[in-house]
């Protein structure tokens, strides 16, 4: 007997998708290093940066509506699932190994609980996170009350797995009218928490409760759906020097100032409003419609975009032990920033050697076992 793949072969990536996903998730890193000094939400150095989440939510609901919406004929749920799993599951275990390697590293005034936290307790949270179980807040080991304590960023593919669950059930079946009512609904949601809320901020999503859902749904509803409808929609921009502009944009978007004080939270909230729903999708249609032709300028992207999601979610162990650092020492700004360079550094080495010593490796052994067919 023989194997076969099961469905046609992975069908060509956007390029420039691909490298804009891994600016952001740079800039991410960046976000992190900087708030370690930024003090409150309204002084951050890199303001904005949290919003790349809500661009890599609406870059996925792209892409998955790229990659499958014209496969359904050919392929399960379960199919589906199983494609999913072996693109994200193999890292999100990564990411939460790392972190328990550096979790007792972390122990201090800034995480009081660590040191009150027996080996087998940690041992049981790294398991669980090992499925994406969240955590109930009962069972925090840090104290900032996460649904993934281990690995602060893996909330959001909780809710990138959600996401998928949707469009395989129900998002996938709608036409493009009824999925735009969706997608308007969604942004109507959006803009009033933002604009109205108690916050002028999308920031949080990550523990378990009321408050902290209600966050992670309205950041997660209206990017992804809105992502999967610009795909149907097939409405792209052709541009020169695509990446370039489309890079640039990322950056001013996630740079700029916090807009309005604690007495004008909706200006701020009207700020990510109009970036959220209006500038990332016109990013992504850029982007998607443009064409890189050097060969330098293919190899930057497939390496952003191949060291994306790995960086995304196996950073953070530093950053929680940067954090640590710097707190309980009380480490001059300076000083610090020369460390956070180093940080930037190792965490892209990790993510780098992460990818091909573990990633690569596992899904395609995975692909080979569960994704193809005896002939």
């Amino acid at each position: 007997m023989t194997k076969a793949p099961a469905y046609i072969e992975t069908k060509n990536h956007y390029e420039i998708l691909d490298g804009l996903r891994g600016v952001a998730a740079l800039i991410v890193v960046m976000f992190h290093v900087f708030e370690t000094y930024s003090g409150t939400r309204f002084k951050q150095i890199i303001n904005h940066g949290y919003l790349a989440v809500d661009f890599f939510f609406l870059l996925s609901g792209f892409v998955v509506a790229y990659a499958y919406d014209d496969r359904w004929g050919k392929m399960t749920q379960w199919e589906f699932y199983k494609r999913r799993l072996i693109r994200l599951q193999p890292m999100v275990i990564m990411g939460t190994i790392i972190g328990a390697a550096f979790f007792y590293f972390q122990g201090g005034a800034t995480f009081p609980l660590i040191n009150e936290t027996p080996v087998w307790k940690m041992l049981l949270v790294m398991i669980v996170g090992f499925t994406m179980i969240p955590l109930p807040m009962s069972m925090d080991i840090r104290g900032w009350q996460e649904m993934h304590p281990l690995n602060g960023p893996a909330w959001s593919l909780f809710f990138e797995y959600i996401a998928n669950i949707l469009y395989a059930l129900v998002f996938r079946k709608f036409s493009k009218k009824v999925l735009a009512v969706f997608v308007l609904i969604f942004a109507v949601m959006l803009t009033h928490y933002l604009v109205w809320g108690p916050q002028g901020d999308v920031i949080g999503g990550w523990s378990i409760n009321g408050a902290q859902f209600n966050i992670g749904f309205t950041r997660l509803l209206y990017p992804f759906f809105a992502g999967m409808l610009l795909c149907r929609m097939g409405k792209l921009i052709h541009i020169k020097n695509a990446f370039t502009i489309c890079s640039l944009l990322i950056i001013a978007i996630f740079f700029i100032p916090r807009i309005g004080d604690e007495q004008h939270l909706w200006m701020n909230g009207l700020y990510e409003s109009f970036c959220i729903i209006l500038m990332f999708p016109l990013i992504v249609a850029i982007g998607a419609g443009g064409n890189i032709t050097g060969k330098f300028a293919k190899k930057v992207c497939k390496f952003l975009g191949d060291i994306s999601y790995p960086i995304y979610i196996t950073h953070y162990a530093l950053i929680y032990t940067y954090t640590a650092w710097v707190a309980d020492n009380k480490i001059p700004i300076g000083y610090g920033l020369e460390i956070g360079t180093l940080l930037f550094v190792t965490a892209v080495i990790i993510a780098y050697a992460c990818l091909k010593l573990y990633d690569e490796p596992v899904r395609e052994w995975l692909r080979k076992r569960f994704l193809m067919k005896r002939a």
